[in-house]
């Protein structure tokens, strides 16, 4: 599931571009001004982030200025209510991946998101994934550890996925429940429960443990 961070201070626009999102398929997050944007950035890596330009405080540019200034290369659509022509081409050199001026057409909108995650930069998130003698293919759906092939159900796979994708970061409990399960309850020991049965099958054999418990904090994907 590909995760769209949509950054607007119109309230009302916000909550339109989430359902409308959430309703396709996508995980929605979303920021009302840009130094919350940059936090998300940060906490979620998201596929796409559909940006607006004026903003009180930090605004689209400059966002997308921190964000290229650190080789942060998160696909971005910039949309906006100015429609100049320099504008456009402003937005665009200060590293917009696309351009949508408001008003819009909602499935104008989709359709631009879904270009932007058919372009190669974000199919190469599906690259196989290697920490230590642990492999994970997301297009063959193939793990393993050293030589030794496993088996995962959907979301135990979604899961090894995440952590994989950050090796060696601790993550917070409710943001892998956010970018996993797509909610962020703390009452639910589901997680807990899944991350029992990846180590039983990650660990079988007695082979060292890799995901490792952050007392009160989450997880992270390390070695001993």
């Amino acid at each position: 599931m590909a995760t769209v961070l949509v950054v607007d201070d119109d309230q009302k626009l916000l909550n339109m571009l989430r359902r409308t999102l959430a309703y396709e398929g996508f995980n929605v997050i979303t920021a009302d001004d840009g130094n919350a944007a940059l936090a998300q950035v940060q906490a979620h890596r998201p596929d796409v982030m559909v940006l607006d330009w004026l903003m009180p405080g930090l605004d689209g540019i400059g966002v997308m200025k921190h964000l290229r200034a650190t080789e942060n290369k998160t696909l971005i659509l910039m949309l906006t209510a100015r429609d100049a022509v320099e504008d456009r081409v402003q937005g665009l050199e200060s590293g917009a991946d696309d351009y949508l001026a408001k008003p819009f057409a909602p499935a104008e909108l989709l359709a631009r998101v879904r270009a932007l995650l058919r372009r190669p930069a974000a199919i190469g998130k599906d690259a196989p994934l290697l920490y230590s003698d642990l492999y994970l293919n997301p297009i063959t759906r193939e793990t393993r550890r050293g030589e030794r092939a496993f088996e995962l159900t959907s979301k135990e796979f979604d899961l090894l996925q995440y952590l994989m994708q950050h090796p060696r970061q601790v993550l917070r409990r409710e943001q892998i429940l956010q970018e996993v399960w797509g909610y962020d309850s703390g009452d639910d020991n589901v997680l807990e429960v899944y991350v029992g049965y990846l180590r039983k099958k990650i660990e079988a054999g007695g082979q060292p443990r890799l995901i490792q418990t952050v007392r009160a904090v989450g997880y992270v994907l390390r070695e001993e």
